[in-house]
């Protein structure tokens, strides 16, 4: 009877051990790769760092430029009106990839950090290109050098054809240095694409503001060149993109941005008392090549 009674006694211990042990791992936490076998690498963005590199097309509406100063010990103050400028756009060539030549081109570069799954923060460079163009009669107002009366003025309008009154451009470029927000949203499942760590497609929308500081190349009246790194104003944009991820940390990306650029002290000589102001609406679409990945 003892033996029978102790028997009992060591499976009843055994069993409630067994009950508690049951217990602890029903209720200790499980690895989240166990309880969702879905979750990727693609899905979870918070604390991911970015880059990317490419190029623009910009476009520009036509603009009102004011000039004042001091030119042979007279002052000027004239305003031109309905001023037409181009990008100088040279193509897709290997500069965009050639180390010695990486800011000939229109570029964009950025870096950016997600601070949850669908925002982040980003700063760059926009390194757009503005030509005044040379070929056009355009409004002229205010005070200016008498010796252009009746040569290349005539009847309240000013011919920049021959390029003895003015050359000017944003070429070195406009440079539009800005951070922005980002939002990231993953539309991928239309597609109906199960695994996002080999492809997946994100809409991109954002908004940002900056600096400019043009290296403005230009020529006024009989100066010489003037083309010097310069803080000039500030700017505002917002955009849509298109982002297609590949193997978890390569991308491509497509951008629209449109924006305003407000530039109320622009060097036109290598005097300091001869300044432009400018407002700019501009138009960038963009192409650029990135990578995502955490430290």
């Amino acid at each position: 009877m003892k033996y029978l009674i102790c028997i009992v006694w060591v499976f009843c211990f055994s069993l409630k051990s067994f009950s508690q042990d049951s217990l602890i791992k029903k209720n200790k936490p499980q690895p989240q790769i166990f309880l969702n076998p879905k979750i990727r690498y693609t899905g979870q963005n918070k604390g991911k760092f970015f880059i990317y590199w490419g190029g623009n097309r910009g476009y520009f509406a036509n603009s009102t430029i004011n000039f004042k100063g001091s030119y042979q010990n007279k002052p000027y103050n004239f305003t031109l009106h309905d001023v037409k400028a181009l990008e100088r756009f040279k193509g897709w060539t290997i500069d965009f990839i050639n180390p010695a030549r990486l800011t000939i081109p229109q570029y964009n570069i950025r870096y950016g950090y997600f601070l949850n799954n669908h925002y982040a923060i980003t700063i760059g460079v926009d390194h757009m290109k503005y030509v005044v163009v040379q070929n056009q009669q355009i409004p002229i107002t205010g005070t200016y050098p008498n010796q252009y009366d009746s040569t290349v003025i005539s009847n309240g309008r000013v011919d920049l054809t021959d390029e003895s009154f003015l050359t000017y451009e944003h070429t070195d470029g406009l440079n539009y240095v800005n951070a922005e927000i980002e939002r990231h949203d993953d539309f991928s499942s239309i597609f109906k694409i199960r695994n996002t760590d080999i492809i997946q497609f994100n809409f991109i929308s954002g908004a940002g503001l900056g600096v400019l500081v043009p290296k403005t190349n230009s020529k006024l009246f009989g100066n010489n060149r003037y083309d010097e790194f310069h803080f000039a104003g500030y700017g505002l944009a917002i955009k849509l993109g298109l982002d297609i991820t590949l193997f978890k940390h390569y991308f491509v990306r497509s951008e629209i941005k449109g924006g305003y650029i407000n530039m109320p002290d622009i060097r036109t000589t290598e005097f300091s008392i001869d300044k432009a102001s400018q407002e700019i609406y501009f138009l960038q679409t963009n192409i650029v090549f990135g990578a995502k990945f955490k430290l």
